[in-house]
């Protein structure tokens, strides 16, 4: 990255169409995956959550029947000065926080962290934290959670971070056309989940239909691209959401005319559960 091309996070921001424009959108629903464009994600479809003040919330995936099972994720839109000095209700369930907008404070063990945007936070299942919008503007950042799989002898550490100041390993062959920015140690077996940031220029592949056990929750952060789920090629742009349950076959072609890069979230590093 350079200064004179800096990346760029999109938000949603709710509101309504206009009764004039045609319902029909990109909105697909299988039992392979889910696409949610970001035109669905209006004012109406918004939730409010119990622990949290001057907040609102897109739920983007949650376990279902047929579906991914191992991880919700969720737009969060707070208001400045609104958070929650308890967020995580459930204390086996860690979680993973990316701000796209605004400024956010995670205070996790006594010690505050401030994110801008691209920034993010990993918090352990089990740790004491608390959120606070502290910019002009909402806070508008994903927040994903997973129950932790434990395993003795390992125990994965909080972690805060900017994106821009984590170098992103180029995929083998690609002129690094293709790569990632890992927040998390892959190598670290204390981690049972990583979110990550995928980068393509254009006219980058995923040259191969990636057929495995790890569930993937993908949201666009820039740019657009045609993705291949299942069996279909579906087009996809900034500000919109994939869910993709184990084993979905999945491809990727960046046609351009900028970069495409989204956000990646994926289960790892455990055993199969019987």
């Amino acid at each position: 990255m350079t200064t004179a091309d800096p990346y760029t996070y999109f938000a949603p921001t709710g509101g309504h169409p206009p009764q004039t424009d045609l319902l029909t959108d990109r909105a697909i629903v299988t039992e392979a995956y889910t696409v949610i464009p970001r035109g669905v994600m209006r004012d109406i479809v918004t939730s409010n959550l119990p622990e949290w003040t001057g907040t609102r919330s897109w739920v983007l995936s949650k376990p279902v029947a047929g579906g991914a099972v191992t991880f919700s994720q969720t737009i969060l839109e707070v208001a400045p000065g609104g958070g929650a000095e308890k967020p995580e209700p459930q204390v086996e369930v860690e979680g993973f926080i990316f701000l796209m907008a605004g400024e956010l404070e995670i205070t996790h063990e006594g010690q505050a962290h401030t994110l801008t945007p691209g920034g993010y936070g990993f918090l352990p299942a089990g740790s004491t934290w608390s959120v606070k919008s502290t910019g002009a503007e909402a806070a508008r950042f994903h927040w994903i959670r997973k129950r932790y799989q434990p395993v003795a002898g390992l125990n994965p550490e909080a972690k805060f971070g900017q994106e821009s100041d984590v170098e992103p390993a180029a995929m083998p062959g690609t002129d690094n056309r293709w790569r990632t920015t890992r927040p998390l140690d892959p190598d670290n077996l204390a981690y049972d989940m990583h979110v990550n940031i995928v980068t393509f220029e254009p006219g980058a592949v995923i040259p191969f239909a990636e057929t495995h056990e790890m569930e993937h929750g993908l949201y666009v952060l820039e740019g657009k691209a045609v993705y291949r789920v299942n069996g279909d090629w579906v087009e996809v742009q900034e500000g919109d959401f994939i869910s993709m349950r184990a084993f979905c076959p999945q491809a990727c072609y960046a046609g351009g005319p900028g970069r495409f890069r989204y956000l990646l979230y994926k289960d790892v590093n455990r055993q199969v559960e019987l």
